[in-house]
């Protein structure tokens, strides 16, 4: 019994350091964050309308975690560039960058031998900070679909529009 304790211990500190560690010091910094974690059947469960294409969007992500911070709250001018900053120093490269219903969508990629480990998706508009920690991929063109998916879930959908509303 011991001994499976030990590798039940050694396996979930292996999933635990797997998401960047600059998105857990935000997590820390900004300990009233709305944080969610996903995986990969967690994500097919939100799939309510049965979409192949959504089913063939998350087939990679191993597990995801979704940090939504409300900038007014100590986030201060250039907290946003230290961020992207540190990021980088974990071998994050930006891979794209694109506007979706008024939002600023910052996508970096982190390779290993030519293949994509992880993704980072940075969501910022005037008053959140939206946060995707991806350990695995998904098409670049497609991080708005996930997203939209996420927001127009009934429970997640409600959770975010709750922690925004609480805050105005």
């Amino acid at each position: 019994m011991r001994y499976i304790l030990i590798i039940l211990l050694a396996v979930s500190a292996h999933f635990a350091q797997a998401q960047s560690a600059t998105t857990e010091a935000l997590h820390k910094k900004y300990s009233e964050a709305l944080s969610l974690f996903f995986y990969n059947n967690t994500l097919r469960m939100l799939n309510q309308k049965e979409d192949k294409d959504f089913d063939a969007l998350i087939k990679d992500i191993e597990k995801m975690k979704f940090l939504m911070i409300d900038k007014r709250k100590g986030f201060a001018t250039g907290d946003y560039k230290k961020i992207v900053s540190n990021y980088k120093s974990e071998s994050f490269e930006e891979a794209m960058t694109s506007r979706h219903q008024g939002k600023n969508f910052d996508i970096f990629i982190k390779e290993k031998n030519g293949d994509t480990k992880g993704m980072l998706v940075l969501i910022n508009d005037s008053t959140n900070l939206f946060v995707l920690d991806i350990v695995g991929k998904i098409a670049l063109d497609k991080v708005t679909k996930l997203y939209s998916t996420l927001d127009e879930s009934a429970d997640i959908g409600k959770k975010i529009r709750n922690f925004t509303k609480d805050e105005e």
